[in-house]
């Protein structure tokens, strides 16, 4: 069911307002328990706004928990005040409530844009552009503090990446990414922003930006675009990119941002007609003092973007130090394709040298009669998070694989290629695919990092068995009254009797 308020006012001027729940197609019942309380409800111009309140600890088995993970926001309205269906005039945003970060407030501003070049996207499914642009000239360190995206086809534009070049990269480029391993393109692969489909205006804490125009920054950016046209329409010209909103007053720290997750490998496939069908990746921060000059900092992670395709359901992000789980640094157990942002974390969670990462990702593939391969399209799969952080570092990414040749070994294959045509040709029951998900965690993993300045390193990794998500307790709720949120480093999620304030905007049509 769905936790739902419904209010408005009627033509006399009169209001109505109730807590209420659904049990199905049916209209929503009255809640016996009303925990929700009304702040302010007006109507004006045909438009009503609401503002309502609830204790986060309800204890009321009919409304929502609300905990640090990301829930979806539904909104609908009608054409009048009869509370009957709402048709197609609805809507819904991912957010996380108690995830509030506040906002830089510079007092001068600029702001520069990086876009596609008029290019007209190709009639065909999957596509991805590259231009490679010159650094804008700033004469001196800046700081980013707002990414905003300037999206032309809402309908095609899937992802938007900005990743800093290597210094042999001294050339304006456009194209087709990933044509030719020794392209340009592929120098320039350390993530500065990323967008998803989705995802809105991106603000960074205060007191951090994202350093741009400095002596150490890159002189070249390479803007990539993930266009999705499963219509294969012709003719569209596009000049989507991301808008980057900078200021010359310099904030305490310098953001990164680490892609952690699965590499993209051939071999790798997740089985057809599979409810279920778990995926896993590791990170191992050991690795990152092999790659870089002097002591590993620790991060201070804030934000998570968690990135699948149209197969991904959920997404884990665990933390481990010393073997042991501490906490998860991203959580979505109702992953949504088309709701793809990134997620404050509502408490920064530090990275130590030598924590390990495990990135869980779980897939459908019911309505899939054939093997699913991981890959750029989106009827491909992915299984990557991007955490922002700082102080940044000069690592650009850490990705592992399945050890293949063991894979292979356990599938009497004799080569991963032939591993690969195994799986393409199992009969695949529940049986098969639980040993066959057994045997992607527990094979060892080859976990490799790279830097565009310091080069690339890798090592043997293991799959740490994650621990469930934590789950509402509304008995340590009560008898915790007080704290305010999750615990990093506990694996556990508390709650408060602190109200948290819902603002939900209804159009109401005359």
């Amino acid at each position: 069911g769905s936790d739902i308020v419904i209010g408005g006012v009627f033509p006399n001027g009169s209001q109505y307002f109730k807590d209420r729940y659904a049990t199905g197609n049916t209209l929503p019942l009255v809640d016996p328990q009303q925990d929700y309380t009304l702040l302010s409800l007006s109507e004006r111009d045909g438009k009503t706004v609401m503002a309502f309140n609830r204790s986060i600890g309800a204890c009321d088995s009919r409304d929502f928990p609300i905990t640090t993970l990301p829930i979806k926001l539904i909104y609908a309205y009608g054409l009048n005040d009869e509370i009957t269906h709402h048709s197609g005039r609805r809507g819904t945003k991912e957010i996380s409530l108690l995830g509030y970060v506040p906002r830089s407030t510079p007092t001068t501003t600029n702001h520069f844009d990086i876009t596609a070049n008029n290019f007209t996207v190709p009639p065909v499914h999957t596509y991805y552009y590259c231009r490679i642009i010159k650094a804008p000239n700033l004469g001196r360190k800046n700081h980013i503090y707002q990414i905003e995206p300037i999206v032309d086809h809402v309908d095609l534009t899937h992802h938007m990446l900005l990743y800093g070049c290597s210094a042999s990269v001294n050339q304006t480029l456009e194209g087709m990414c990933y044509s030719n391993n020794m392209s340009p393109f592929n120098f320039c692969f350390k993530v500065i922003a990323a967008w998803g489909i989705g995802g809105g205006s991106f603000y960074l804490p205060p007191n951090t930006g994202i350093s741009i125009g400095g002596t150490n920054d890159p002189a070249y950016y390479r803007l990539e675009m993930h266009y999705n046209n499963p219509s294969q329409a012709q003719g569209q010209v596009d000049n989507s990119g991301l808008r980057f909103h900078y200021t010359p007053e310099l904030f305490d720290h310098d953001v990164g941002t680490l892609h952690i997750g699965l590499d993209l490998i051939p071999e790798y496939m997740l089985p057809p007609d599979t409810q279920s069908f778990r995926s896993y990746a590791v990170c191992n921060t050991s690795i990152f003092s092999k790659v870089l000059p002097g002591s590993f900092p620790d991060m201070n992670v804030f934000a998570v973007l968690l990135h699948t395709h149209l197969a991904g359901r959920k997404m884990r992000v665990a933390q481990f130090r010393n073997g042991e789980q501490i906490g998860f640094l991203g959580v979505n157990e109702n992953y949504d394709f088309n709701l793809q942002e990134f997620k404050y974390l509502g408490q920064t969670a530090i990275i130590k040298e030598g924590d390990e990462m495990v990135v869980e990702c779980t897939y459908n593939t019911k309505n899939r009669s054939k093997v699913t391969n991981l890959g750029l399209s989106t009827t491909e799969e992915m299984c990557y998070a991007f955490l922002l952080y700082y102080p940044a570092t000069d690592i650009s990414f850490c990705w592992s694989v399945p050890n293949m040749t063991q894979v292979g070994a356990s599938l009497q294959a004799t080569n991963k290629v032939a591993a690969g045509a195994n799986l393409m040709t199992m009969t695949w029951n529940e049986s098969s695919v639980q040993s066959y998900q057994n045997l992607l965690h527990n094979v060892s993993q080859v976990v490799f990092v790279g830097s565009t300045v310091h080069g690339f390193a890798a090592q043997t990794g293991f799959v740490r068995d994650i621990k469930a998500t934590p789950s509402l307790s509304c008995k340590a709720s009560s008898s915790e009254a007080g704290s305010t949120v999750s615990t990093h480093g506990k694996a556990k999620w508390t709650q408060a009797t602190l109200l948290s304030l819902l603002l939900l905007w209804l159009a109401v049509l005359h």
